[in-house]
């Protein structure tokens, strides 16, 4: 096994590092070396992806799985070679395997049939919802992890969008970060059960801290 920062890694031509890099940076087209640039080259692509997106998808938008693969590549295409393909290399985060790379083009299959097609457009009336389709879709769609890279920030985008067709104001992150973070993480591993309220505490909290910051403009 290959070890990055977060994962361990099954070492395949996809899983290796940029020369030079000791090991912290994925190899990538942009011959980039050190964790903080690349940090900050992915920022940026970020932001732009989620700008283009909201002018992308409407509030009567089905996502679809194309559609997940799609954004990944909007993202990160001008950076990973790989970027909006399915992952060919399985990933542990500590001792919690994620979905075994074999699997990942039936799960996303199955994703799309149960939580995209039972929770998108997310145009919900109840906040509670709202909630549950966000925490459902969201935790799913990490516990399959699909990609080598940028799973989670590719759920958040996912839950942003649909936060948008529910008519909540662009939902805002920032607060999981030191124990929240943790009890992120566990909230997935509970998920892995078909438990979803741990996640759905989550996100309560992120549309609550998200008004009060709107509202606060």
């Amino acid at each position: 096994m290959k070890k990055s920062g977060r994962y361990k890694t099954s070492h395949l031509v996809e899983a290796q590092y940029e020369l030079g890099s000791r090991g912290l940076v994925l190899k990538n087209l942009l011959g980039i070396k050190r964790k903080r640039e690349m940090d900050r080259v992915e920022g940026v692509e970020y932001a732009r992806t989620l700008s283009d997106a909201v002018k992308m998808y409407g509030q009567q938008h089905r996502f679809t799985v194309e559609d997940v693969c799609k954004l990944h590549k909007l993202w990160l295409g001008t950076i990973y070679a790989w970027a909006g393909q399915y992952r060919q290399v399985n990933l542990v985060k500590g001792e919690f395997p994620f979905a075994p790379a074999a699997q990942i083009p039936r799960l996303m299959e199955e994703f799309e049939r149960g939580p995209l097609g039972r929770f998108t457009p997310s145009r919900f009336k109840e906040e509670g919802k709202v909630v549950e389709a966000l925490a459902v879709v969201h935790a799913e769609l990490v516990l399959i992890h699909p990609f080598r890279e940028g799973n989670g920030r590719i759920a958040r985008l996912l839950s942003f969008l649909m936060a948008l067709q529910a008519g909540l104001p662009p939902l805002n992150f920032g607060n999981i970060q030191g124990l929240v973070k943790k009890e992120y993480f566990s909230a997935v591993q509970i998920a892995l059960g078909g438990d979803y309220k741990p996640m759905g505490r989550i996100f309560s909290a992120v549309i609550s801290r998200t008004r009060r910051l709107s509202a606060g403009r």
